[in-house]
C-alpha cells in the first residue's frame, strides 16, 4: 500500500499543500510548529477518521476557513483509489471513494497506517486511558466493526450514568431500567474485552521477539488488567463475570452516580522479566517496549489484511538513541512506505538519504 498523492486545504495551518508520495521513503523537514506533524496527522485521519491529538474535528479547520479538505490517491493491491474527505464548521462531513459518496465503514477500510509519535513514547508513563486508546486504535485497523462496538458501549454507558445521576438527584430508583442498561453493557462490553485480550495476546507473541533483540534478551510480557476477570477468555465467560461484578457494585454505582466497572476502566500492563515496567523500567527500557509494539502493529496489520500499512514516524527518531534508531530503520521492510518528520537530516546516513524524497515545510507551506 502506498500514498501516491496528498492534497490538503485548510487543514490546521496547511492551507494548500500538495505532496507526491510515490517514493517508499519520504522525509518532511521543518522546525517545530511549521506543519509537518499536521501532514502525518491528516494521513492517519484518512485511515481512522480520528485525530490522535484531539477528539474535536473543528480544531482541524484552519482559523480563517469554514472547512477542511483532504484528498489522497492510494495504491492498494495494484489498484489506484482516490479518497476525499470534507468537514465543515457546522459539523457536516462528506466522504467519497473514487468520487462516489460512501459510508464511514467503507471509507475506513481503504487505508491502513501505523503512527509512531513522541507521544507514544510516554505510553507506559501515561494514564490507563492512554493505553486503552492505543489498544483500541490498533484493533480498529484490523477489525473496522470494533469502532462501532466502542461507540455503542460509550453511548449506553453515558445513558446509564445520566440515569444514575438523576436517581441520585431526585432520590428515586428504577431497578428494571438499571437492569436493562447493565444487560446491554454486558453484551457489548464483553465483546470489547474479548477482542482486546485476543489482540493483546497476538501482539505480545510478535513483540516479545522484537523486544528481545533490542534489549539483549529481556523478556517482555503483556497483560490485560480487568478488575473482575481471572482467567476467563471466552465471550460468555467474560459476560458472566461482568454481570456478577455489576451486581456486586450496584450499590456503589447508585451512591456515586456513575458506572464503576467495565472496559472503560481497564488497563494494559507491561512486564520486563516479570517486573512491572510502568514502575521499575528505565526510560530506555520503556521506549524499547513501545518500539517493539509499533513494529509489531505493522506485522499484524499486514498479516490480517494482506496489505502493508503506511508507517508514519513523527519526530520520533530524535527521541531514540543510536541503537534503537538503527533497529527501527533497519526493521522496516522495503515494501512498507515510510513517511518521516524531522527537524533536519542529521539523524540519517547517506545511504538512507540517497533513496528518500525530501520535502521542506515552513509556516504550513512546502518550500
Amino acid at each position: 500500500m502506498k500514498l501516491l498523492n496528498l492534497n490538503l486545504k485548510n487543514y490546521r495551518n496547511c492551507k494548500n499543500i500538495k505532496l507526491e508520495g510515490k517514493n517508499s521513503k519520504i522525509l518532511i523537514i521543518g522546525k517545530n510548529a511549521q506543519g509537518k506533524t499536521n501532514i502525518l496527522e491528516s494521513i492517519y485521519f484518512l485511515s481512522s477518521l480520528k485525530s490522535p491529538r484531539t477528539s474535536n474535528n473543528l480544531e482541524l479547520i484552519n482559523f480563517d476557513s469554514e472547512k477542511f479538505e483532504i484528498n489522497a490517491e492510494i495504491l492498494k493491491a495494484q489498484t489506484e483509489i482516490e479518497l476525499d474527505y470534507v468537514y465543515t464548521k457546522d459539523k457536516t462531513k462528506e466522504l467519497k471513494i473514487n468520487k462516489v459518496k460512501t459510508r464511514t465503514k467503507e471509507f475506513k477500510s481503504v487505508l491502513k497506517t501505523v503512527l509512531f509519535s513522541t507521544a507514544d513514547l510516554m505510553l507506559l508513563r501515561g494514564t490507563p486511558e492512554n493505553r486503552r486508546d492505543w489498544l483500541d486504535r490498533a484493533i480498529s485497523q484490523i477489525y473496522p466493526a470494533y469502532d462501532v462496538r466502542l461507540s455503542k458501549y460509550d453511548k449506553i454507558r453515558i445513558q446509564k450514568n445520566n440515569f444514575l445521576k438523576n436517581c441520585l438527584k431526585f432520590g428515586t430508583k428504577n431497578d428494571e431500567l438499571l437492569d436493562v442498561f447493565n444487560e446491554q453493557l454486558v453484551i457489548t462490553g464483553s465483546n470489547i474485552i474479548y477482542l482486546r485480550k485476543k489482540f493483546l495476546k497476538e501482539i505480545e507473541n510478535i513483540a516479545k521477539e522484537k523486544h528481545s533483540k533490542i534489549s539483549n534478551a529481556e523478556d517482555l510480557t503483556l497483560d490485560y488488567d480487568c478488575s473482575f476477570l481471572d482467567n476467563e477468555t471466552e465471550v460468555d465467560e467474560i459476560a458472566t463475570a461482568f454481570k456478577k461484578a455489576l451486581e456486586l457494585r450496584k450499590v456503589e454505582e447508585e451512591r456515586r452516580g456513575q458506572s464503576c466497572v467495565g472496559p472503560h476502566r481497564d488497563d494494559i500492563l507491561f512486564f520486563i522479566n516479570k517486573n512491572d515496567a510502568t514502575k521499575f523500567a528505565s526510560q530506555g527500557q520503556q521506549r524499547t517496549i513501545v518500539l517493539a509494539l509499533k513494529l509489531s502493529e505493522l506485522d499484524i496489520i499486514t498479516d490480517k489484511t494482506g496489505d502493508e500499512p503506511i508507517l508514519l514516524l513523527d519526530d520520533v527518531l530524535a527521541e531514540l538513541d543510536d541503537i534503537r534508531q538503527n533497529y527501527l530503520l533497519k526493521s522496516i521492510k522495503p515494501e512498507i512506505q515510510t513517511i518521516i518528520t524531522s527537524v533536519d537530516t542529521l539523524l540519517f546516513d547517506k545511504e538512507f538519504l540517497d533513496n528518500v524524497k525530501i520535502y521542506n515545510i515552513e509556516n504550513g507551506q512546502i518550500l
